[in-house]
């Protein structure tokens, strides 16, 4: 298992929130996708960016935010 830095990780993001939230998001993805994959149903589903030895979803949505597989845009609008 490859070990993760949380340092290295919070330099990717502005804050720990989104780094949370980031994560979270991509790996509701993979684990939609490998269920997809289980279900012979693959489509409209983003694969992982990268080859991981973790089967853990977070795991490997972690790993590819420090890779920078994963990046995120922060929305400028206002709230109202």
């Amino acid at each position: 298992m490859t070990s993760i830095n949380l340092s290295k990780l919070l330099e990717k993001v502005d804050d720990k929130y989104t780094l949370v939230i980031l994560a979270s998001k991509r790996a509701r993805q993979i684990n939609d996708y490998l269920n997809r994959i289980k279900r012979n149903e693959v489509f409209d589903v983003r694969a992982p960016e990268i080859s991981s030895l973790s089967k853990k979803p977070l795991i490997i949505a972690l790993e590819e935010i420090a890779e920078d597989k994963i990046t995120y845009e922060r929305s400028t609008e206002a709230i109202k």
